[in-house]
């Protein structure tokens, strides 16, 4: 019992089934008529926000096709920590290298997580490497922003697109979970974990599993663990910003995010706010401004450097006096 405890709520409750799984009914359909056929299933690839369910249905893919033998075959890389070259070349090649097939197993899979975040040139040997095996393996890559995928590989991948998971069908797992869990909840903190993941299943589930150690799952108790003081941080981090302080305002946002694992969208959401509510700034700029860079974010540009970038830019939002 102790070491079941001691478990992620995110993995101990991870669907096993595409029924399982929270929305996503395209994903799921189409998924469901491919997995009927494997032999002539392409590569895939999974792209949206964080947390929707992209590697769990990577997981589950693997599981249906290979079977009680799916963790022999099957190759998991992080791309975000092993994106250089050499792991391409090394690692996934190595695996894809000897078809040691037995009965009742159509290929080898390699999931790879967060492939955007890998080099071109990583990329442009992944490509070689997915026609070369194409016999023996099947790819399935993960990524926040597809746009960020040479095109040689997405054209040689059947696209999946997961979308952000709304109030209510969060809500109701989480609610599940303290229902199966025996654990005390309030209505009002399940709404509030939401409200601050906007959609992101992972990370509601890991806030509502550190509230629960705190005794009850309450307002009180979600706002102290998701660090409704984070928002404070932001303000601070802004205020640096704007008074000219560039150095000081962006070691709060490498804290931010390195250490407390703030996203580059709730930084974005919560420093806007800041911003439009203070009298002193221009906000039609600042909106201006704040637009832009959602736009770069969104395609994929590197997130420290441009909300560093943003930062450089708070101190022309003030008004002339």
């Amino acid at each position: 019992m102790a070491a079941e405890a001691e478990v992620m709520w995110f993995e101990k409750y991870r669907p096993r089934t595409l029924e399982e799984l929270v929305d996503q009914e395209d994903v799921k359909v189409r998924l469901a008529a491919m997995l009927k056929h494997p032999q002539e299933m392409p590569h895939l690839l999974f792209a949206g926000p964080p947390g929707t369910g992209k590697t769990t249905v990577a997981l589950i893919v693997a599981r249906t096709l290979l079977g009680d033998s799916w963790r022999d075959y099957t190759l998991e890389l992080n791309a975000s920590d092993e994106r250089g070259i050499d792991v391409v070349r090394e690692r996934i090649k190595s695996f894809t290298r000897y078809a040691d097939l037995k009965e009742g197993i159509p290929f080898k899979i390699v999931i790879l997580d967060e492939a955007d975040e890998m080099t071109s040139d990583a990329q442009t040997a992944l490509r070689r490497i997915m026609e070369e095996s194409s016999r023996v393996a099947r790819f399935i890559l993960t990524a926040n922003y597809s746009s960020n995928i040479i095109e040689p590989i997405q054209s040689r991948c059947a696209v999946f697109r997961f979308v952000r998971l709304g109030e209510k069908d969060v809500v109701d797992f989480l609610r599940r979970i303290c229902e199966s869990e025996k654990c005390q909840y309030e209505e009002e903190a399940l709404h509030l974990i939401y409200e601050y993941t906007q959609g992101d299943m992972r990370q509601a589930i890991n806030q509502l599993q550190m509230a629960a150690a705190l005794g009850r799952v309450t307002s009180d108790s979600v706002r102290q663990v998701l660090g409704m003081g984070r928002r404070s941080a932001v303000k601070e981090m802004v205020q640096l910003a704007i008074g000219g302080d560039f150095q000081s305002a962006r070691k709060k946002l490498l804290e931010l995010m390195r250490i407390y694992g703030m996203s580059e969208e709730d930084l974005l959401k919560f420093a806007f706010e800041e911003v439009m509510s203070s009298k002193d700034l221009d906000h039609a700029e600042a909106a201006k401004l704040f637009a832009e860079y959602d736009y770069r974010l969104g395609q994929g540009s590197n997130p420290e450097i441009q909300l560093s970038a943003l930062l450089a830019e708070l101190p022309a939002l003030r008004k002339a006096r």
